[in-house]
């Protein structure tokens, strides 16, 4: 499906890998021109050489953390210095659960550490580049949020704090730049199979086939599906709602689990 994206400009936030790359890899299929953020300089490159090769758009690498002010506001900046403004801004951003014990005994560090890339982290991306959002209906801002935001997933009491927020932050956006034509919303995935996941599944299985294995471990969490989702099925729901064709979305989730939310026990 052609969703009339050619020739505009996305940002996509956290894309040297991961769902933030398979979100990057939508945008350039369907032909935008893309500036891409992340900390690490070196991946983003390579993710960014990949996709011009690949899909013949430009793809600009520029290092960013977004838990520093000072970091993004330049990475705004250059975005401003080489274009007049974009049409897209996608997130994804966060961090892995640090570590399995409960949550609700680490430090006030640790706890801000989390909510400082995730929560206060996005915001600032949005704060600095709301300004650049095209105006004339074709603005979208994209944030990826997580099941646990609409569910309890022990053991991880910041991680779905963190989801929970973000998606009662893009409701909030979503009617606070209204006026100007601009649609926010969330992808809300479920478990999805990052270059880190499948590495991870690979090893776990064991002698075991790998699909069988996922099979039984998705089944078990009470994925419907059973089995995890692909990070190009979560691109291709952001590529959804960054078109035309959404245009009457805005403020609203988008659930892509293979069912686990609905099957939540």
């Amino acid at each position: 499906m052609d969703l009339g994206l050619e020739g505009r400009t996305a940002v996509v936030v956290g894309a040297s890998k991961g769902i933030g790359r398979g979100i990057a890899r939508a945008l350039a299929a369907e032909g935008c021109n893309l500036f891409l953020l992340a900390r690490n300089a070196e991946e983003l490159a390579a993710t960014a050489r990949a996709i011009t090769e690949e899909f013949g758009v430009s793809a600009t690498p520029i290092a960013a953390d977004v838990s520093d002010t000072a970091s993004v506001s330049a990475a705004a900046a250059a975005v401003r210095a080489k274009v007049p403004e974009i049409n897209i801004l996608a997130t994804s951003v966060g961090t892995a659960i640090r570590r399995q014990d409960r949550t609700i005994t680490w430090s006030d560090a640790d706890w801000q550490a989390d909510i400082d890339i995730k929560v206060t982290g996005i915001l600032r991306v949005i704060r600095e580049f709301e300004g650049m959002i095209a105006t004339d209906g074709s603005g979208r801002i994209v944030n990826i949020t997580g099941a646990s935001g609409l569910m309890t997933w022990m053991p991880a009491l910041n991680y779905g704090m963190n989801n929970a927020a973000m998606i009662h932050a893009s409701g909030y956006l979503a009617a606070d730049m209204a006026d100007r034509g601009i649609t926010v919303n969330t992808v809300v995935p479920g478990i999805i199979g990052t270059e880190w996941r499948e590495g991870w599944a690979g090893g776990m299985a064991g002698d075991q086939d790998k699909e069988d294995w996922l099979g039984e471990f998705c089944g078990g969490k009470g994925i419907i599906a059973r089995r995890w989702g692909k990070v190009e099925e979560i691109g291709d729901a952001v590529a959804f709602l960054a078109s035309d064709r959404a245009s009457y979305i805005t403020g609203t989730r988008m659930v892509v689990d293979g069912g686990l939310t609905a099957n939540i026990r």
